[in-house]
């Protein structure tokens, strides 16, 4: 509607939309290292955030390591009130939301996912809108869970077994607002940066943001860049001021001879 109203009216806008972003791990990572940025990257805010890396590529030689690692940091969380020290997860922002994700918590459930950990109400936790981080693995690129942006603590994991076909996945998303890369190989990580269709993309970490940096993405993630120096640009309108210093006559239209 906003994108309507403004070309009815002829005014710019820019458009920063939804997401499901992609982190990918390869082999050479150091796997506690990857677990931790795969967990702030999918359940900070509870996953309430357009940003979230909350599809995992994880390279088929280590997969199994990483499951361990990743359903045991996921099970440690602090669930609880946000107000309270400690607290680490919070509450779903709403009714309503909390409804949408058990939904498609069933929804990965019957279309085939493997469910690692997570998936229910907190036994701690009887009232309010509670719900475990949230682990599928073994998810396809067809599934709804791997395809649809969620906004809650969930994250799909499917694995990969060449820098191309990571990237092939990663991209097979009608999103592009952010995308990950977690390697000890500082080109590997420079070619999958620059392969990555999105506006943002972070190298061995995911979520940091500055406000000096552009944000923003493309295709259905929207277009047009907020914060740093870009995002003043979409507020401004370049004006063209041109001056004649010529002591020359601009004679176009030259007089017509006399003879």
């Amino acid at each position: 509607r906003v994108a309507q109203a403004a070309i009815a009216n002829l005014r710019p806008a820019t458009m920063e939309l939804g997401g499901k972003s992609s982190l990918i791990i390869f082999d050479d990572a150091e796997l506690d290292k990857a677990v931790e940025w795969v967990m702030f990257g999918a359940f900070w805010t509870n996953g309430q955030i357009c940003s979230s890396t909350s599809r995992i590529l994880i390279h088929e030689r280590v997969a199994d390591a990483f499951y361990a690692k990743l359903k045991a940091r996921a099970q440690s969380i602090n669930i609880g009130d946000p107000l309270q020290p400690g607290c680490r997860m919070g509450p779903v922002v709403s009714a309503a939301q909390y409804e949408r994700v058990r939904g498609y918590v069933q929804i990965g459930l019957d279309e085939g996912a493997t469910l690692l950990t997570g998936g229910r109400r907190p036994p701690s936790r009887p009232r309010g809108h509670y719900l475990e981080p949230t682990v599928f693995v073994n998810v396809a690129p067809h599934m709804r869970l791997w395809k649809e942006e969620i906004f809650g603590p969930v994250l799909s994991v499917c694995t990969f077994a060449s820098e191309a076909q990571a990237l092939e996945l990663a991209n097979d998303s009608e999103y592009g607002l952010g995308g990950a890369v977690v390697s000890a190989d500082a080109e590997r990580c420079r070619r999958v940066a620059e392969g990555l269709q999105c506006g943002i993309v972070w190298v061995n970490c995911s979520q940091p943001c500055f406000c000096q940096a552009p944000w923003g993405g493309v295709k259905s993630s929207g277009f047009g860049r907020e914060l740093g120096e870009w995002g003043l640009e979409n507020f401004l309108s370049v004006k063209q001021v041109t001056s004649y210093i010529s002591d020359k006559p601009w004679d176009w239209y030259s007089p017509q001879s006399k003879l």
